[in-house]
């Protein structure tokens, strides 16, 4: 069960989703499976060929050594060796869950400490040789360093991994740091949004725990907080199924006893080197506090909301005439356009505009306004720096 905490969860408002359950989707392909399967498939056919033949009766005829045993039960050894032959099938089944930087440690760690212990022995060589310790020496060295290998290996496999073919240790990273999604971001929705952008590249890990979160609240009792939870897992299943998204479900830990849930984001965020995205305000500053990168998708909304406001004044020079009878365009100095109702007479003069709109879209922003008269007052807070300088 996860701990339970107070956060933005709640406030978050979202728009009614469908009551159907959402899935959320695995990464691993049909294809993939059927792959494996044919593999699977391929491998048991050879390896009953292969099997017969060594213990069919003409097999001595090729050269091959049968032992007594094999000569005298070839069904019972053929049904033997078939069944330690498929119990790597059986173990790989078993398996499910395999991660390539456990079987690079183990590998690389066989290799280094076989190859220690060779040149260990040869050190040693010249001291042991012909002494009653020759044999036992041999025997821990060899024994010993390899375990050795692979326990540093092990150990260290979620700081770096080995890379194929030039075996070095590097961060696992994919271009930024990764970014690691809160329950609230997730239940908000435009982080979804954001990276359709294409403006982030990073890694998205959506930790196990906070899956589950989202899921408690999906099965909640409370009609308003089941459509948040499900719409929680819609977004995830959008962020899963998107082209321009990397995005991995981080296996939980188990010895987190009585740990938070933002304590263990905090805690996940310094082990990958990555950064939370959040809505919630406590853990924003919590996060900061410890040293961690935490991204507010308010503070996200605040900085690209628009400039300018409707009763703003803004300074500009009408260059040209509108599109529309009597209206005026100039830009200000960052290239936004500005229209300005009746002021085509107005043409290579400047003048001061009061905001009326603001068009915001992709392919950029546009200002409408009206040309200030005498009456007009400047809003409370501050003017912008054009019109500051008017001023």
């Amino acid at each position: 069960m996860v701990p339970r905490r107070t956060s933005a969860v709640d406030g978050v408002v979202s728009p009614p989703v469908d009551d159907a359950a959402v899935a959320v989707t695995p990464r691993f392909g049909s294809n993939h499976k059927m792959l494996l399967i044919i593999i699977r498939a391929v491998y048991a056919f050879v390896c009953a060929g292969a099997i017969a033949t060594y213990v069919s009766p003409g097999a001595r005829d090729y050269g091959i050594d049968q032992p007594q045993i094999v000569r005298d039960y070839p069904f019972l050894s053929f049904t033997v060796l078939l069944a330690l032959t498929q119990s790597v099938t059986l173990i790989d089944l078993l398996l499910r869950r395999k991660r390539i930087e456990v079987i690079s440690a183990v590998y690389f760690g066989l290799l280094v400490g076989a190859l220690l212990s060779y040149l260990l022995l040869q050190a040693l060589a010249p001291a042991i040789r012909g002494t009653d310790a020759q044999g036992a020496v041999e025997l821990l060295v060899t024994l010993i360093l390899p375990y050795v290998s692979i326990s540093l290996l092990l150990q260290t496999k979620d700081d770096f991994r080995f890379v194929i073919p030039y075996v070095e240790f590097a961060r696992e990273l994919k271009g930024g740091k990764p970014l690691i999604l809160d329950s609230s971001a997730l239940i908000d929705g435009r982080i979804a949004d954001v990276i359709e952008t294409r403006i982030i590249d990073a890694q998205i890990i959506v930790p196990q725990f906070i899956l589950h979160e989202v899921q408690e609240i999906a099965d909640s009792g409370d009609k308003s907080r089941r459509s948040r939870g499900r719409r929680g897992l819609e977004v995830l299943a959008k962020l899963q199924n998107s082209p321009v998204a990397d995005v991995r479900v981080q296996e939980a830990k188990e010895d987190v006893h009585g740990k938070e849930v933002d304590h263990r984001l905090i805690d996940l965020a310094k082990q990958v080197g990555g950064r939370i995205v959040t809505n919630d305000f406590n853990l924003n500053k919590v996060a900061g506090v410890q040293g961690v990168d935490c991204i507010n998708l308010n503070d996200v909304a605040n900085a690209l909301k628009p400039r300018y406001l409707p009763g703003d004044h803004v300074h500009i020079k009408v260059i040209k005439e509108g599109e529309s009878p009597g209206q005026g365009v100039g830009y200000l100095d960052d290239g936004t356009m500005v229209i300005c109702e009746q002021a085509a007479r107005q043409k290579g003069k400047e003048i001061d505009v009061v905001v009326t709109s603001v068009l915001q879209s992709s392919a950029g922003r546009m200002i409408f306004g009206r040309e200030a008269v005498a009456g007009d007052r400047y809003p409370d807070r501050a003017a912008p720096p054009m019109a500051a300088e008017k001023v």
